[in-house]
């Protein structure tokens, strides 16, 4: 069998702590929003003095980072945007995410030495569009979600090899084209394509007929109500061959909303299903029940291949409810290990309430789970105590093994289906 050519593994970050995360967990590159410009306006996002420290901090790890400007710019964007890519022409990011052909137009007057990748925003679902996009100085172009893996294969065949595929393997899917919605400014005036999506497909929704105001007839509904709108989650951990032979050169996961805990979770799984294969197509089969089962362990919604193998399965759209999937909880990263009435413990930022005697377990970027029992836990004034209830208190924590630091600390979720959408 031929040799497979290696992708780049792509990963979200929304803030510095988790572009950090993605990095030590495997990331080959992350792609982050700024605070404007970017289509993810109620992440965290990055000041411009977070992404320097984020993009030095990539760099000396030998991983790249993408800077989202996929807004479709208004004109009174423009001007702004100007000074965003003089800025960035500063920090000196690996490449720029963009849809919007004025703002591409920008970014190549201001910053022609930096890549220019095109964003999935802009439809890009035929080889004609993709080689535009090349000869006007693109990189990379981000496939439509609507493709197959035939489709893109098609693409490929009649692209220059130095043109870039880049498209998505996992994360939350959207059902409007290419993720172009009006719902959220039609309901909200929030604009969608501007970077502040209300996420109105994830509300319930039910049948009016005009003769009968007042009547509302559901389209399908159990006890949670009635979601005609809402999506199943990508995930093509078990298709990464097939991904490869179409000749996708970047695969991209989704998620600049997601914790840490979500992205390193995504990431690691990934990243070893990926070297794996690449070390040989037996020992990825051989594992394929570990990394489902790892992957199942983060915050998602049901599976689906999305449009990769054709029209989508009936699971590509969740008609029952808007609910999670949420085995696990997300306790802290270990930040360093601190002596602590004379013993060594995890600091961490809490970020979920445990107990002292509950079961945990450690997450290392190699890919081991190590399972430990939180013996003691103290304040930041070295006191004992029992729980640590209140995110994001400093805790410094005891644990029957010793993590070290950059580890997961995370734990069993009692109620992993009761998972608010809003909770990422």
């Amino acid at each position: 069998m031929r040799s497979r050519k290696k992708p780049e593994l792509l990963v979200p970050a929304g803030s510095l702590e988790v572009l950090k995360t993605a990095v030590t967990f495997g990331a080959d590159a992350v792609y982050i929003g700024g605070e404007t410009y970017g289509l993810r306006a109620k992440a965290k996002n990055f000041t411009v003095e977070e992404m320097a420290q984020g993009i030095a901090f990539a760099h000396a790890q030998g991983a790249r980072v993408h800077v989202t400007a996929n807004i479709l710019a208004h004109n009174c964007d423009l001007e702004g945007a100007e000074s965003y890519f003089r800025e960035l022409r500063e920090l000196r990011p690996d490449a720029l995410i963009i849809a919007d052909p004025g703002m591409f137009m920008l970014a190549r007057k201001i910053c022609p030495e930096i890549d220019v990748h095109i964003s999935t925003q802009a439809n890009n679902t035929n080889y004609m569009t993709y080689l535009f996009w090349h000869s006007q100085g693109a990189k990379r172009v981000v496939s439509a979600r609507e493709l197959s893996l035939a489709e893109i294969r098609g693409i490929r065949e009649r692209i220059p090899a130095d043109l870039e595929i880049e498209s998505f393997v996992h994360g939350a899917m959207c059902i409007s084209y290419s993720g172009r919605c009006l719902l959220s400014n039609y309901f909200t005036g929030r604009d969608a394509n501007r970077g502040a999506c209300t996420h109105p497909c994830r509300w319930k929704y039910a049948v009016a007929e005009e003769t009968r105001p007042g009547q509302y007839m559901p389209v399908y509904e159990n006890e949670r109500g009635t979601y005609i709108f809402n999506s199943g989650d990508l995930c093509m951990i078990e298709h990464i061959p097939e991904m490869i032979d179409a000749g996708i050169d970047s695969f991209k996961i989704e998620g600049r909303m997601k914790t840490a805990l979500y992205v390193a979770t995504v990431a690691r799984t990934y990243r070893r299903a990926v070297d794996d294969l690449l070390e040989s197509e037996e020992k990825y089969r051989a594992n394929m029940d570990r990394y489902l089962a790892e992957i199942g362990k983060c915050t998602h919604r049901p599976f689906t291949t999305g449009f990769y193998f054709g029209r989508p399965d009936e699971k590509a759209q969740i008609y029952d409810n808007s609910a999670y999937v949420n085995e696990y909880i997300y306790l802290g990263t270990v930040a360093r290990i601190v002596q602590t009435a004379g013993r060594p413990c995890a600091r961490i930022e809490q970020r979920n309430k445990f107990s002292v005697g509950d079961e945990i377990e450690i997450m290392k970027p190699d890919g081991e789970n190590v399972s430990a029992r939180v013996e003691a836990m103290f304040d930041e004034q070295g006191r004992p105590v029992q729980s640590c209830p209140h995110a994001k208190q400093i805790i410094d924590v005891c644990l029957s093994v010793t993590p070290e630091t950059n580890d997961i600390l995370r734990a069993e979720n009692p109620s992993p289906q009761d998972f608010s959408q809003d909770r990422h």
